[in-house]
């Protein structure tokens, strides 16, 4: 078993592997064992969203973790971000996190964090994936490991979570939908905000094991941009399954991505001299909106690869804070190790607090490029680099765009997808461009 680790940890589809009990079994066994090499006494935490398959993975990767001879403290549901913080709290030696993050139900996955807080490195990873490989072996009954379960976890994240909003904010004008997604942060979210003294209404926060990234959350804002219109509220807050993603919705009931929101942080850390580095990180990605909004305020852009952990691994060489993804990854590293929702939706609220000014005022300040994304399900690998008929159709497009537009074509790091994502000022030329591609990546 080679590979298994993609752009956001283990997933795929629950039954198939390697998302099966008896491998997920082996997989807990596999990384207590490098941690006990590496660390000797070794502990983990464990956290999971809201799927009904969690408590199976739950059980089957404490059951390894134990036989490797490691100590594991259980949470129960908590967001991935939570996990990435607690670990570092709780002084474990990983944090693990059963989720398929924005995925449906039927789907899930395992990801990890170091003690620091952080994904694991490349060479941690291969020396698990090589681990797997080999036949699973116990320790002997006086080297089990111990399990329980920390009570107070759910507590200690509220307060970390209030501690990143400056007190001098005062959200007590404000009126806010949130929804959970019916995922990991249906019990934590409204004490945060209510407790900073918002006024809050909450929408999809009953998680039934089945309902998780259903028609909600920061994957499908329709819900929310209905409620905050209805209840005539000052904006809405989308956050995913596992709670790592953040999209809004202002008071007219307009989305707000999250480079749009990365973009209002950076202008506001700016201006107040708290951006590090003059830095903001995005990916591929990003829309070309945000990158010439960027350039005007002074402040410099750097393209890593999609994915969270390509965001933080530039931010970290760069010596940067602030990065993102349009998905709504938003990664705070002032204050926090790990792309967090909630921390993110904060420092919003918080500009707009210190500001006086509304989201769709924020938004304003910067024009995005109409960008059409159209996803191709493809269960064969498709080499797309060889691809002659598609090479050169891209090729010819690009020249119709000239510096105004740019093309991606890629495949998805967590879904059996390819994507296509075409980007100009003109929104009827880049739907038919996408169009041309799509068409082009079916055939083959």
């Amino acid at each position: 078993m080679s590979n298994f680790f993609g752009t956001d940890g283990i997933r795929g589809e629950v039954g198939t592997s390697p998302i099966t009990a008896d491998v997920l079994l082996k997989v807990g066994w596999a990384v207590g064992s490098v941690l006990r090499e590496k660390v000797g006494n070794a502990s983990v935490i464990i956290g999971k969203d809201t799927r009904v398959s969690g408590y199976l993975f739950e059980s089957a990767l404490e059951a390894g973790f134990l036989s490797a001879g490691v100590n594991v403290g259980m949470l129960g549901p908590m967001p991935s971000p939570a996990i990435a913080y607690l670990t570092q709290a709780y002084g474990a030696t990983a944090g693990v996190v059963i989720s398929a993050s924005h995925n449906p139900y039927h789907d899930n996955g395992v990801k990890f964090f170091s003690s620091k807080g952080v994904k694991l490195n490349d060479e941690i990873q291969k020396a698990i994936e090589k681990k797997i490989s080999m036949p699973m072996v116990s320790v002997d009954s006086s080297s089990i490991g111990k399990a329980k379960r920390y009570e107070q976890a759910v507590g200690r994240y509220i307060e970390f979570c209030k501690s990143t909003f400056d007190k001098s904010g005062d959200l007590s004008n404000l009126k806010i939908v949130i929804d959970c997604a019916n995922g990991a942060t249906y019990h934590i979210a409204e004490d945060v905000f209510v407790e900073l003294g918002a006024s809050v209404l909450m929408i999809n926060n009953s998680p039934d094991g089945y309902n998780i990234n259903h028609e909600c959350g920061a994957t499908d804002t329709r819900h929310l941009q209905k409620e905050v219109l209805e209840n005539k509220a000052d904006l809405g807050i989308a956050f995913d399954g596992d709670g790592d993603r953040l999209i809004m919705v202002d008071h007219t009931g307009q989305k707000v991505d999250g480079d749009e929101l990365v973009y209002i942080i950076a202008a506001a850390w700016k201006k107040s001299g708290d951006l590090d580095s003059n830095i903001v990180v995005g990916t591929k990605m990003t829309n070309l909106g945000i990158r010439k909004a960027l350039s005007d305020i002074g402040v410099n852009f750097i393209e890593a690869d999609v994915g969270d952990r390509h965001v933080m691994k530039e931010l970290i060489n760069n010596k940067a804070i602030l990065g993102g993804e349009g998905s709504g990854h938003i990664i705070c590293l002032n204050k926090s190790t790990s792309g967090d929702g909630i921390i993110a939706a904060l420092q919003i609220l918080e500009v707009m607090s210190k500001s006086g000014k509304s989201l769709l005022e924020l938004k304003g300040s910067m024009t995005k490029y109409p960008q059409v994304l159209i996803n191709i399900k493809s269960e064969a690998k498709i080499d797309l680099k060889r691809e002659s008929k598609l090479t050169q159709a891209i090729k010819t497009i690009e020249s119709k765009l000239s510096k105004n537009g740019r093309v991606l074509v890629r495949e998805s790091g967590t879904e059996p997808l390819v994507r296509v994502m075409v980007e100009c000022a003109d929104n009827d030329l880049a739907n038919e461009s996408a169009q041309q591609l799509a068409e082009i990546i079916k055939s083959m």
